[in-house]
């Protein structure tokens, strides 16, 4: 890792003032002054910045529960940004894979890996996102079947020409089911059930891939990824 970016991810240092810091020769590695910027830091090397042991935090990987009025947003704009909820340094540097709207709640993935991101964003990849929605109207009794094979076969969305990739409709009760995509159109769980001419009154996301959301996090809690849950991806 270059020398700049290793302060970057050890210290609250910007990429700029990294440099300028580098100049006035206020780095070590292993004792001794580095002023250049550029300078791969070797495995095992001592970083010190006037004086004080540096380490690079490495890459970092969060599962929050996002409440309502909160953007998946590097900004805070009409509501606040979701990264405004992590009590950690440089939170608004990291990246979030796979956004919710603002009035969407539930599991949101944040991260500084950007492959890993990714990975599990791609269009490419087959990777189901589970929602709990709550519906305006209940679904007919005698339809549900006949649903379940339309959204499994494809939606045709307001605006577009192809059909949504298949998708799996649950039914818990006459206005609850789980909705579960593996793709990202743009407000597409809202839209779909519009197309039936039904409107989703709540949308919940409980599941990306095989990362469930922690039960034990409250909205607007979070925690680390297991490494488990990392490779899962």
């Amino acid at each position: 890792m270059r020398l700049d970016k290793y302060l970057c991810e050890s210290t609250e240092l910007s990429r700029a003032n990294a440099k300028k810091c580098l100049h006035r020769g206020e780095v070590t590695c292993n004792g001794i002054v580095v002023k250049n910027s550029a300078f791969k830091v070797p495995d095992n090397c001592e970083v010190r910045f006037l004086g004080e042991l540096v380490k690079a935090r490495g890459l970092r990987y969060i599962m929050l529960n996002k409440p309502a009025d909160t953007l998946c947003s590097n900004v805070d704009e009409v509501y606040p940004s979701v990264l405004s909820l992590l009590d950690i340094p440089k939170a608004y540097s990291l990246h979030i894979a796979g956004r919710l709207d603002a009035d969407t709640t539930g599991l949101v993935l944040i991260t500084d890996d950007g492959q890993w991101s990714h990975r599990l964003t791609s269009p490419v990849k087959v990777c189901g996102k589970r929602y709990r929605v709550q519906l305006a109207a209940p679904l007919p009794e005698d339809k549900i079947a006949e649903l379940i094979e339309r959204f499994a076969s494809g939606i045709a969305l307001k605006g577009e020409k192809a059909l949504t990739r298949p998708a799996l409709l649950e039914v818990l009760a006459p206005t609850e089911v789980l909705l579960t995509i593996i793709e990202g159109k743009y407000h597409q769980a809202k839209r779909m059930f519009a197309a039936i001419g039904n409107q989703v009154v709540s949308l919940h996301r409980e599941q990306v891939g095989v990362i469930a959301l922690d039960p034990s996090l409250r909205p607007g809690e979070w925690r680390y990824l297991t490494q488990d849950e990392i490779d899962s991806v």
